[in-house]
């Protein structure tokens, strides 16, 4: 029998007794080696939900979801395309770092769909409560954990899209895949068509 986060949800669900009952959640193995859990931040009306794959090492330290650089650069897209960072709900589907230390470092890994699938129910739950008019995956991770597993980002790119846990999904790159730009020229390419899926969104808000 896979393990799961189902048997950590609260009782009676709220974003307060999610976030406490998330940090003692041992629905997989990933909670052994992360600083803690990183739950979803902002307004629990807000009417669009960004979902990244899961916290990097910024994260995990600080316990807030995109505080990192690729956080600095979503936030930026943001505003840039019209979209109120402070009015827009931001998880990750898995919500513990996985990573390998190299030397002093700690490198992001993967994680298995095993673990995004023990994490579901915390994402399920956000989206219940949160209820927003559309939901941003950004990367593929993200995008297949809403939209299934055969879910190409390559393909369905910018395309709205409908999921059993929101209506409304629309997927595009992780901002840590523009910092990983190998030059400037690529990098502002790349954010050029990053805010282009962002102002798509903000028209339809």
């Amino acid at each position: 029998m896979e393990r799961s986060a189902a048997e950590y949800l609260p009782q009676r669900v709220s974003m307060k007794s999610l976030r406490e009952a998330a940090a003692h959640c041992r629905g997989c193995d990933l909670y052994k080696h992360a600083t803690q859990t990183v739950f979803g931040e902002g307004g629990v009306r807000s009417k669009v939900m960004f979902i990244g794959e899961q916290p990097g090492d910024v994260e995990d330290r600080e316990g807030h979801p995109f505080v990192g650089p690729a956080g600095t650069l979503l936030r930026k897209a943001m505003t840039q395309a019209g979209i109120d960072p402070k009015a827009a709900y931001i998880t990750n589907a898995v919500k513990h770092f996985k990573f390998i230390e190299r030397g002093k470092k700690r490198i992001h890994q993967k994680p298995k769909t095993i673990e995004i699938r023990a994490c579901e129910p915390w994402l399920e739950s956000e989206l219940r409560i949160v209820h927003p008019q559309i939901v941003v995956a950004l990367g593929a991770t993200a995008a297949q954990a809403l939209l299934g597993g055969t879910f190409r980002l390559t393909k369905h790119r910018g395309e709205v899209l409908s999921s059993p846990l929101a209506p409304r999904v629309l997927a595009t790159v992780h901002p840590s895949s523009i910092l990983r730009a190998p030059d400037a020229q690529t990098r502002r390419r790349e954010m050029g068509k990053f805010l282009e899926d962002l102002k798509q969104v903000a028209e339809m808000l």
